[in-house]
C-alpha cells in the first residue's frame, strides 16, 4: 500500500520534543526518516521518567515510532562527511540545536544547499534564527511563561499556570510539518528548496488567536478565566450532581436547546440572556442559574439530554477513562508495536485518516544506532569503513 510522502528521506537531528514530534508525524505518513544521535545516544527523553519499561522511557517513545536511528559524531570530519552524504540523496534535514551552531559544524543551510539545492532545511529553535534572543535556550515551560499563554491560563486565585503538556512544543512540531510539506510541494515547480525557519516563541504567540485578538481590538489586557469563555457563554465546566461536565453553546439556537432540555426555556426569551454578547454582558446572572439547575441531575442524566437535543456536551474524563473510549477504539487512536528491548508497547496512534494513502505503524521507536550499519552501508562505507569509525568513535 502506498503512502503519502513515499520515497521522501528526512534526515532528522533533533531532539526532545518539537522536532522529533514533527518527524514522526513525517514518518507515519510514510517518509523515510534517520534520526541522527550522538553515539551512545542523546535525545535527552531517552532518560526522562519515570515510567520506564525495561529500561526504555515512555516520553522517548512517545515521539519517535516510524524511524531508523544512527549514531554519529557531528563534531568529527568522519561525522561531518557522513552528514553530508545522506543530504545529497535526501528531502529533508531537520535540527533544532541553538542558533548559529550549525554553522559551525558546516552544515548550515547555505553549505548543505551547496550539496543538494533541493534540500528542504528546517530550524527549529526557542526564538528563531533572527532577533535580538536568537541565542537563548528555549524550553517549553520558559516559552509558556514569556508568550502570554500562562498568564491566561488558570483563575483568579490559581495564578498563571501552564497547560498539562508542553503545548508550544507541539504546536511547532505541527508547524514544522506544515512548513516541510508546503516546501516540499512548491518545490515540485520550482525545483528548489528552501529553509524553514520555526520557533517555540512565535509558535505560542500565533495560538492566543482570540485572546490575541481581543486585546489588539480593545487594548484590555485579558484575565485568566479559568474553565471561563471570553467571548461565549455559556461555555464551561458545570457540576452536576455526581460529578463535573463541559457545556459548549456556541450560538443561539443551541441556547434554545439548553433552557429547552433544562425546563427552563424562559431563559431564552429574557432580554438579558437572548443572544450570545446578552449572556456574555450577565454571565454572573445566568451562571449560578445554570449551576443551580445542573446540581440536580447525574452527568450521565444531562449527558443524555444534551446529545438528544444536539447540544455540546462533554464530561471530564481521566486519561484512564478516555483509554476505554469507544469512540477513539473505532478510530484506532491506541496502537501497539513490539520493541526489541522493552517488549510490547502502547502508543498514541496518528490522528490523521486518509483514505488512500493511510499513516501506518512500521518502525519501532528505535534503539540508539539500531541502524547504523544498514544506513551507512548503503552510502557506499564498507564493513572495515565502519569498524574503523566505531574505534574512533565517530559513529
Amino acid at each position: 500500500m502506498s503512502t503519502s510522502l513515499d520515497g521522501i528521506r528526512v534526515v532528522d537531528l533533533t531532539r526532545v520534543l518539537a522536532g522529533p514530534y514533527c518527524s514522526m508525524i513525517l514518518g507515519d505518513l510514510g517518509a523515510e526518516v534517520i534520526k541522527v544521535e550522538a553515539p551512545g545516544g542523546s535525545d535527552d527523553t531517552r532518560k526522562w521518567g519515570p515510567p520506564f519499561q525495561e529500561g526504555v522511557s515512555a516520553y522517548y517513545l512517545c515521539a519517535n515510532r516510524n524511524k531508523k536511528s544512527i549514531t554519529v559524531d557531528l563534531k568529527s570530519p568522519k561525522g561531518s562527511e557522513i552528514i553530508k552524504k545522506l543530504v545529497e540523496t535526501s528531502d529533508v534535514v531537520m535540527h533544532n540545536f541553538k542558533t548559529g551552531t550549525m554553522k559551525r559544524l558546516g552544515l548550515d543551510y547555505d553549505a548543505l544547499k551547496e550539496i543538494n539545492p533541493r534540500i528542504v532545511y528546517c530550524s527549529i529553535t526557542g526564538f528563531g534564527e533572527t532577533g535580538p534572543f536568537k541565542h537563548l535556550p528555549g524550553y517549553d515551560f520558559i516559552i509558556q511563561a514569556m508568550s502570554g499563554l500562562m498568564s491566561i491560563t488558570g483563575d483568579t486565585d490559581s495564578g498563571p499556570q501552564k497547560l498539562g503538556i508542553a503545548i508550544t512544543d507541539v504546536l511547532t512540531g505541527l508547524y514544522a510539518c506544515i512548513g516541510i510539506q508546503s516546501a516540499l510541494l512548491e518545490r515540485v515547480t520550482s525545483g528548489e528548496g528552501q529553509m524553514v525557519d520555526l520557533s517555540l516563541y512565535d509558535s505560542a504567540v500565533s495560538s492566543l488567536i482570540n485572546i490575541g485578538s481581543n486585546y489588539l481590538m480593545s487594548g484590555q489586557v485579558p484575565e485568566r478565566l479559568g474553565n471561563h469563555h471570553a467571548n461565549i457563554v455559556p461555555y464551561q465546566t458545570f457540576c452536576s450532581s455526581d460529578g463535573e461536565m463541559v457545556i459548549a453553546v456556541g450560538n443561539d439556537r443551541q441556547f434554545k436547546s439548553l433552557c429547552k432540555l433544562m425546563d427552563m426555556p424562559e431563559l431564552a426569551w429574557d432580554p438579558r440572556f437572548a443572544t450570545n454578547p446578552d449572556r456574555v454582558a450577565h454571565r454572573k446572572e445566568l451562571v449560578p442559574l445554570l449551576q443551580k439547575r445542573f446540581s440536580t441531575h447525574s452527568t450521565a442524566y444531562w449527558k443524555d439530554l444534551c446529545h438528544k437535543e444536539d447540544v455540546p456536551f462533554g464530561p471530564i474524563q481521566t486519561v484512564d477513562e478516555l483509554i476505554q473510549d469507544p469512540q477513539l477504539q473505532a478510530r484506532e487512536m491506541f496502537v501497539s508495536a513490539h520493541h526489541p528491548k522493552a517488549g510490547l508497547i502502547k502508543m498514541i496512534g496518528s490522528p490523521l485518516k486518509l483514505s488512500r494513502t493511510p499513516t501506518s505503524l512500521t518502525r519501532h521507536p528505535p534503539e540508539p544506532g539500531e541502524h547504523t550499519a544498514e544506513v551507512l552501508s548503503a552510502l557506499g562505507y564498507t564493513q572495515d569503513d565502519l569498524e574503523r569509525m566505531k574505534n574512533n568513535q565517530s559513529i
